[in-house]
């Protein structure tokens, strides 16, 4: 794994109440401090590495002339997470921690520790996206771009449902034990890992039998080495805290907003370029439609191709080069 740094929050106080002690903020940096910032967070079930796609020479985010900084979620085994908290607040007992709580961690990050008042990008997908909006919301007089890819401003109530099942599925493993597990719920994990192979994906991707050309003989074939591989390393527990932030997302909870996502995002002073993928199952465009409505000259432009949600994570090379593209546009806009 490309080297990373902690960033150490002190007790951070949370959103929902209570306290998340000792909390610690995994990031990756890449170019040179003193650059114009960009803001990259990290993805459900994702590090800072899967953020690489996008950074480095020559790539929209280009190291020659930007510094980039990749902060991690919390629950994703980085940052504080209920895999690597000490006792009480391990485990299943890791505490509620929303999107506004993972922002103000970043905030601190790139104020108190980078120095940094102002950032040219704030750049994220799926629930990179949705700190994104958190931030371009939480912080507008310092996010000068904004561009969530393949994500949302708050958590549908069918993108809910969808989550559901995927808890469901994992904690109906009775090696779950309640959070308390002496070893993963493998059962769990590899059902957990076959409802997520329906949603990540579009019915197109697979009715074209896309898994063949890269080269899987059979769909289970694919199932196995593509969606279980990716999940069987991961912890419980931190998916489910990952869930957890995920399912609450909304910009409308933002203090101040008082649930109206709506005014929430009519407050975001952003040049905004809204990237939805054109067949994703749980972040449609018809979300994203709703939400550039209300944000002041956003703009939107659906990513192409049968790729659903995984169009933005550079896996496509016709999803990634429409991103890429559509970054650089961005950036180079005054």
């Amino acid at each position: 794994m490309t080297d990373h740094e902690i960033f150490d929050v002190g007790d951070l106080a949370l959103q929902r109440g209570g306290t998340l002690p000792g909390a610690r903020l995994a990031y990756a940096t890449y170019g040179t401090p003193g650059r114009d910032a960009i803001l990259f967070p990290t993805w459900f079930a994702g590090t800072h590495e899967a953020n690489e796609w996008l950074i480095g020479p020559g790539r929209a985010l280009d190291t020659d002339r930007y510094f980039v900084i990749a902060p991690s979620l919390f629950g994703n085994g980085l940052s504080s997470s209920p895999s690597n908290t000490p006792p009480p607040f391990d485990r299943a007992r890791f505490p509620q921690v929303t999107m506004v709580d993972n922002v103000e961690a970043q905030y601190r990050l790139v104020t108190e520790h980078l120095g940094i008042d102002r950032l040219a990008l704030v750049v994220g997908a799926s629930m990179g996206a949705g700190q994104s909006y958190q931030w371009a919301v939480g912080h507008p007089e310092m996010v000068e771009r904004l561009a969530p890819i393949t994500g949302s401003s708050h958590t549908s109530p069918h993108n809910q449902v969808f989550l559901e099942g995927l808890r469901a599925a994992l904690t109906a493993d009775s090696a779950y034990a309640g959070g308390d597990y002496a070893d993963q719920p493998r059962a769990g994990l590899r059902a957990f890992s076959r409802v997520y192979a329906g949603w990540g994906l579009s019915q197109a991707f697979y009715w074209e039998r896309v898994y063949e050309r890269l080269g899987f003989a059979t769909l289970e074939d694919f199932i196995t080495g593509v969606w279980e591989a990716n999940f069987a390393g991961w912890d419980a527990n931190d998916l489910l805290a990952m869930m957890w932030t995920w399912q609450h997302a909304d910009v409308g909870r933002t203090p101040g907003f008082d649930g109206d996502t709506a005014a929430a995002l009519a407050s975001i002073k952003a040049r905004a370029l809204l990237l939805p993928s054109r067949k994703d199952l749980y972040f449609p465009p018809e979300d994203e439609e709703w939400s550039a409505r209300h944000i002041p000259d956003a703009e939107l432009r659906v990513i192409p191709g049968i790729w659903g949600h995984l169009a933005g994570g550079g896996a496509d090379p016709e999803a990634a080069a429409f991103v890429d593209a559509a970054l650089r546009e961005l950036l180079a806009t005054g």
